[in-house]
């Protein structure tokens, strides 16, 4: 163990040598020195460990933040992938709904986006530009949708029109049997008995009392007594179509009433010249008598061709 001495002498010679600094050092100085040192050294090697501590810490917080932006980068980037897959999807749509209602497609084709990015994860670059080119196509879609919806509403309601008109125009088409499913007695011809002359109806054989109804939708023009017609109603469909009931029994309609396809309106009976109880069935097209058996069973195949 070394032992200090009690006292130590420090001189300063300088180097021309006038004047000789001398400094007295007793052991307690000494120990103070050394134990500063050893003191100041200490500190200086906690202090530079502590700063080494910190900046790992630091750089391993700065890795951990970067590698959970990097993860929500590459979230964010996969649902912008499902969100361009969807709105592809509804393009088709709206594609093959344009064909359904016969409109010509728009000339575009779906764009699957195909940007440069790194292998692993995209960078904020590339997934703001993959945003952009959504919100853009997402807004053209959306209007595109809207213009369809529009369209599709205007040509069903089109469409819903002319299935209305041709319904209507079918129910004031004379097309059943007045009198349910009655025999022909008598032919739309000419014939002898019981007078001679053309015949411009048919005479359909039913029981007295037997209901008669519409042939077809239309107005009332006449109901009442009419010669050798006895009771008899006239109905105008108001598309250059009539039909005639005659010898009837009862009437249960008047002049001017609207009524609709196989509506009762009168009874059948053997009224004005007849020789027993039946219905005279006449057709009459732009005033000119027309064989009622075709209309019997339905709208005749030569009218449904020329219906719209």
């Amino acid at each position: 163990m070394i032992k200090l001495k009690e006292r130590y002498y420090i001189k300063i010679v300088p180097q021309r040598g006038e004047t000789v600094h001398r400094f007295e050092v007793t052991r307690k100085h000494v120990v103070s020195g050394i134990i500063s040192l050893g003191v100041a050294v200490v500190g200086s090697a906690a202090l530079s460990g502590t700063l080494m501590l910190r900046a790992h810490f630091a750089e391993s917080s700065f890795q951990h933040q970067a590698a959970q932006q990097s993860a929500a980068l590459a979230q964010i980037d996969r649902q912008t992938s499902q969100l361009r897959n969807q709105l592809q999807s509804v393009q088709r749509q709206n594609q093959e709904i344009q064909q359904l209602i016969g409109v010509k497609p728009h000339a575009r084709t779906l764009q699957r986006t195909s940007l440069v990015r790194a292998p692993q994860s995209p960078d904020l670059a590339d997934v703001r530009a993959n945003l952009n080119q959504l919100s853009v196509a997402s807004a053209a879609t959306a209007q595109e949708s809207n213009s369809i919806r529009s369209l599709t509403m205007r040509v069903l309601n089109m469409r819903h029109i002319a299935y209305l008109a041709r319904a209507r125009a079918l129910a004031a088409i004379p097309s059943i049997d007045p009198v349910d499913g009655a025999a022909v007695v008598g032919c739309f011809c000419y014939r002898t008995y019981p007078d001679v002359e053309f015949h411009k109806g048919v005479d359909l054989g039913a029981a007295s009392g037997q209901t008669v109804r519409a042939s077809a939708a239309g107005t009332i023009a006449s109901a009442g007594w009419d010669g050798a017609y006895g009771e008899k109603i006239v109905v105008d469909h108001g598309n250059g179509y009539q039909t005639w009931y005659a010898h009837l029994s009862e009437i249960d309609v008047q002049t001017g009433q609207a009524v609709y396809k196989g509506q009762s309106i009168g009874l059948v009976g053997a009224t004005g010249f007849a020789t027993g109880p039946h219905l005279h069935y006449q057709v009459m097209l732009n005033g000119t008598p027309v064989d009622p058996s075709p209309y019997l069973r339905g709208v005749p195949a030569n009218v449904l061709a020329s219906l719209p």
